[in-house]
Formats: structure tokens, sequence, C-alpha cells
């Protein structure tokens, strides 16, 4: 009876402006994680591998674990740490957050 044809729309030519809009939004994404997430992190991690170049005897530290105490000892990669009267542990340097100097 009545019989409805489809025809093709006509082919629209991707042009440069369009593929530039495409990409905007992932190059806004990219430059906001790395504003917000990755360059204070990168900034957080040369401060915190600063800070223990400069560990020496007689500071005060604080482990990722919780243990606060005294630095006695300074090796390559590992420092030794009074807790107690007579209790001395053994930290790697990577684990130590904070360090404050005595004096």
């Amino acid at each position: 009876m009545f019989v409805n044809y489809a025809y093709a729309a006509d082919v629209v030519p991707f042009s440069m402006l369009q593929s530039a809009a495409g990409i905007f939004p992932l190059v806004l994404i990219f430059v906001i994680f790395y504003f917000l997430l990755i360059r204070p992190q990168q900034k957080k991690a040369k401060e915190h591998r600063d800070m223990l170049t400069k560990l020496e005897k007689g500071n005060t530290v604080v482990t990722s674990g919780g243990i606060c105490g005294r630095i006695t000892g300074v090796a390559e990669d590992s420092v030794t740490v009074e807790i107690a009267d007579n209790v001395k542990v053994k930290v790697i340097k990577e684990h130590i957050l904070i360090s404050k100097k005595q004096g």
C-alpha cells in the first residue's frame, strides 16, 4: 500500500575544528588532574625525600607505624630510633613521616 522510503542524510565533512572540539574536554581533564593531583603529590614526595636526606642523630621522628622516638644512629638506608630507655629499633628511612630537630 503506502511505502515510505528512507533516504540517507548528506555526509557532513569532519573538519579540524570538530576534531579539536572533541579532544578539548580530554585535554582539560588531564590539565585539571595534573594541577590538582599529580603535581602536589610530586611536590610532597620531593619534600619527603629531602627530609630523609637531612636526618641526623638527635632528631625526634614519627614512623608510619606511629612509633615516636629519638634518632641515635643513622645509616645509609635506615636509622636507629630509641623509643624508650635502652629500647632501640632499626627503622627504614622511607617509613619515617615526620622529623623535628631537637634544640
